[in-house]
């Protein structure tokens, strides 16, 4: 398999859009934009590596986009996209790859076998990008009126990714240093390469406006039509100690939870309600008790598999919901911490997270304060499938 690292350009400010963030980190689907590119190239079987060229000051933003990825670490970009460009080349040159597929941040539907097209072509050209062919008919106007109808047979709209061959479109980008060129087709024409046209994708969609956002949003919803939501529940009796795990905190308390694991009764909660709107079993099936690998282990593991069964099966996770069932500790003062880090450990913003606390008016054996337990509602988009 050919060598081949993956460049996201990230690093613009996406003034069109007239947004708080550069759009690159603006939501879609309760994602950054970003993390949708990151996600797309990071999973192709022929990319070796996903390395993203950002603003020096985006780099929080960044880290949330890029959280639980296995990605290369990002480096700052310029003042122009071809700036950013070459130096996100002369950041491979360490790594040497044979061949580097440059593609737009903010272009997040990026499709497999769009990436294959582009790297196949690279077998008989120094490069290759995808593109459309020009359907509308095309004026030249001045002042609002027609000088001319253009000839459109020849025209293409050309796409990212753009694939060349790593030393040679690095070469060339630096002989162009300080110009202006709009593509890095443009770059590799200037330089002599010979760059090859496959087929596009109208689904490839390079979000820019405030319509096109919202036309991503309608395509990442058609493609997730199946809706699915699970229910889980756990309790864990409390014992010597001082301090419990509640839904990823560690909170100070007279006693202890007892389990095999950290006993968090709120993460062991959404992990089963997420498990099971996949139709995967419960907890115990993925993290028997029994395998001594998971003694007092921390429970954000089991949710982070269990996020990353939905992301396998090309599946979003679109909100979760847990109640934690006790008379003490109180919750109220530590839910927005837990708020964060169960956002954090699924990779959601904090709106798609619910964590709420109830008693049950000290009836029972957690009324009588023998333990603690939780139930969880989680909702996930799966693709639509035959």
């Amino acid at each position: 398999m050919t060598f081949c690292i993956a460049l996201v350009v990230a690093a613009g400010r996406g003034t069109r859009l007239g947004a708080p963030l550069p759009k690159q980190y603006l939501p879609l689907a309760g994602e950054p934009l970003l993390r949708h590119t990151l996600r797309a190239l990071a999973a192709h079987p022929r990319i070796s590596g996903v390395r993203a060229v950002i603003h020096t000051d985006d780099r929080a933003h960044y880290e949330i986009a890029a959280r639980g990825l296995d990605l290369l670490p990002p480096v700052p970009g310029g003042a122009q996209r071809q700036d950013s460009v070459r130096l996100g080349l002369e950041s491979l040159t360490e790594i040497d790859p044979a061949v580097v597929a440059i593609h737009d941040g903010a272009r997040p539907f990026v499709e497999a076998e769009l990436i294959d097209r582009v790297l196949d072509a690279l077998e008989h050209t120094a490069g290759a990008i995808p593109a459309l062919a020009i359907a509308d008919t095309l004026k030249r106007g001045r002042d609002g009126r027609i000088i001319e109808t253009v000839d459109r047979n020849q025209l293409w709209r050309a796409q990212t990714p753009q694939a060349f061959r790593f030393r040679e479109i690095l070469a060339a980008h630096r002989a162009a240093a300080g110009l202006d060129l709009s593509d890095d087709a443009a770059v590799a024409e200037r330089a002599g390469l010979a760059t090859s046209l496959v087929a596009g994708s109208e689904s490839n969609l390079k979000v820019t406006t405030p319509d096109d956002l919202a036309r991503a949003e309608g395509m990442l919803t058609a493609r997730l039509g199946d809706v699915r939501t699970g229910q889980g529940f756990d309790v864990h009796p409390l014992g010597p100690g001082d301090h419990v795990w509640l839904c990823g905190i560690k909170v100070t308390h007279d006693r202890a939870l007892i389990g095999h694991s950290d006993a968090d009764v709120g993460l062991h909660a959404i992990t089963d309600a997420i498990l099971g709107a996949l139709g995967a079993g419960d907890i115990g099936q993925h993290f028997p008790p029994s395998d001594p690998q998971w003694r007092g282990a921390s429970s954000d593991q089991f949710l982070r598999r269990a996020a990353a069964l939905v992301a396998e099966r090309g599946g979003r996770i679109a909100h979760v919901d847990v109640t934690l069932i006790c008379e003490r500790p109180k919750v109220s003062p530590h839910r927005p911490v837990m708020v964060t880090r169960i956002a954090e450990i699924l990779g959601l913003s904090s709106d798609r997270v619910s964590v709420k606390a109830t008693t049950t008016e000290k009836l029972g054996f957690m009324g009588r304060e023998e333990g603690i337990a939780a139930q969880a509602i989680a909702t996930i988009r799966l693709p639509v499938g035959p």
